[in-house]
């Protein structure tokens, strides 16, 4: 019998570790060397039971259920926990089926129909209907909605539900990428109420765990749906815990408190991979980390300012610092380059006094004082990245006065509420879709307040646009436009960089989101 069929009968528990290693000795192989075959095999494959905890380093007290308001990461993986969206994102950034078993376009992809699984049940037992889906969009796309989802689902002119099986939408426009904003974590369907609208309270839904504890902004156990729709997940409960102060996140996981933590100290990141418990995953993704700019604000409201700190700001050194290396300085273009249509702005920013200096007086000023909000409720480093920003401007006539805010409250509070501060993004598989959540004029997200006609006019444009050169040479405008006018900086585009105990295993990891794209509580088990 050779390796390769002895390891796929120690993956599925057919061959145990002795006979595995009488037969590898056998054949030649040391002791050392089969007993390294013999447990990557095991781990291979997926096996049920155990208690999965996670330190999640977002959350706050006033987080919700409503999904609606979803905007943090620990927010989100409750939407991940408790529901499932109509399609999902593989390990090759492909939209693929989820509560929905095909979707297919027509009339110029104007028309999708989407055709349910049949038997998906949600955690009461209750089948899934096309009627809960309508709703649940619905509730989205309602003109008193405030969902962050919202402006996605803005193309849509009709949803109608044909039968119990088959959904269909309607839009005002052809949209080859409509499968993609499916899958929006903020979509996750619920149950339709007989009264209107959906019941997202309960926090019943399609979503691999039941939930048992909800703490908002502290704490979130679930137990495993048994009537899961698909083949996870393998951890009997799962505990999600908001530890925002990476220190204490990164503790948790060595004293063995929790069995994952993502967003680790990139500082002592060295002296945890010694740790020969643990397990450091480093993934290459859509994520930045900016610092918007209000341009309703002053002085923000003048473009040479917004370029003045542009180039102020040394990139390079941030990323050396604050993330050591796991990631690359951005160019105030949000488009990950590993995403279609993505393009390299000219000219790239990089730290320029001379810059600076040249369009602060053409702003009308020969010196600046400003104040940048930062906390690391953000990002892990924001308020080392705000400390690196003063310095470097200081150099340009620019005073940054570095605020440095309470960490719970922050998305509240702060954000899209002071004037200069910090925030992330996860990033979108598709230009269409990033730039119609955080770009687009009434974007719900938009946490600049820019407007720019034209690229507001490209944005409709390019989404309906069939044509792949003219689609790309659209999109090309519109990011160059976004460098130069608007009020985004892009620090940086940041790895996933997460730890976990070497108990736990998994397979290939998606990069379009951390926490394995959201999956990692439905797909990850213990070896």
């Amino acid at each position: 019998m050779d390796l390769k069929t002895m390891q796929s009968l120690a993956r599925r528990g057919r061959m145990g570790r002795r006979d595995f290693i009488q037969m590898a000795l056998a054949a030649g192989v040391t002791v050392t060397a089969a007993e390294t075959l013999f447990a990557d095999a095991a781990r291979a494959e997926p096996k049920k039971g155990g208690k999965f905890r996670a330190g999640i380093g977002h959350g706050q007290t006033s987080d919700s259920l409503d999904p609606a308001t979803w905007a943090n990461a620990f927010s989100a993986d409750v939407g991940f926990v408790l529901g499932s969206c109509l399609t999902g994102i593989d390990q090759k950034n492909n939209v693929v089926p989820d509560l929905a078993e095909s979707f297919e376009p027509s009339d110029e992809a104007k028309t999708w129909v989407f055709k349910l699984k049949k038997g998906v049940e949600f955690h009461n037992g209750r089948s899934l209907k096309a009627a809960d889906v309508v709703a649940t969009y619905n509730y989205h796309r309602d003109e008193n909605s405030k969902s962050g989802a919202k402006p996605a689902l803005a193309d849509i002119t009709e949803i109608t539900a044909d039968g119990d099986e088959t959904v269909i939408f309607k839009l005002k426009a052809g949209s080859a990428d409509f499968p993609y904003i499916t899958t929006d974590y903020h979509l996750p369907i619920f149950q339709a109420l007989d009264g209107g609208g959906v019941d997202w309270k309960s926090g019943i839904g399609t979503g691999p765990f039941a939930m048992q504890n909800y703490q908002p902004g502290v704490k979130f156990t679930g137990k495993r749906h048994a009537n899961f729709h698909k083949d996870g997940p393998y951890f009997d409960e799962i505990e999600l815990l908001a530890i925002v102060d990476v220190a204490a996140r990164q503790n948790a996981l060595i004293t063995g408190d929790v069995d994952y933590i993502d967003r680790v100290d990139l500082k002592t990141l060295n002296l945890l991979q010694r740790n020969p418990g643990i397990k450091v995953t480093d993934i290459t993704g859509f994520s930045h980390y900016v610092a918007p700019m209000d341009v309703r604000a002053k002085p923000f409201d003048n473009v040479d300012v917004r370029l003045a700190l542009k180039w102020a700001i040394d990139r390079e050194e941030i990323v050396k610092k604050v993330l050591l290396g796991h990631g690359t300085p951005g160019n105030d273009n949000p488009l990950a380059p590993s995403i279609k249509f993505a393009t390299q702005p000219e000219p790239v920013y990089a730290y320029d006094p001379d810059k600076a200096k040249f369009h602060l007086k053409k702003a009308g000023l020969s010196s600046l004082a400003i104040d940048l909000s930062a906390s690391d409720a953000a990002f892990a480093g924001a308020v080392d990245a705000a400390v690196l920003m003063k310095e470097s401007a200081g150099k340009c006539g620019i005073d940054i006065n570095v605020i440095k805010e309470a960490n719970d409250g922050y998305w509240d509070a702060v954000w899209m509420k002071k004037p200069w501060c910090f925030s992330y993004w996860s990033g979108r598989p598709t230009a269409d879709w990033m730039f119609t959540t955080a770009y687009a004029a009434d974007a719900a997200w938009n946490d600049t307040f820019w407007k720019n006609d034209r690229f507001n006019e490209l944005l409709l444009k390019a989404r309906a646009e069939t044509d792949e050169q003219s689609r790309a040479a659209m999109y090309t405008e519109m990011q160059q436009i976004l460098h130069d006018d608007g009020g985004i900086m892009v620090l940086m585009f940041n790895n996933f960089t997460s730890a976990h105990s070497d108990k736990v295993a998994h397979g290939d990891l998606n990069s379009n989101y951390d926490h394995d794209g959201g999956y990692i509580f439905e797909r990850w088990w213990f070896a």
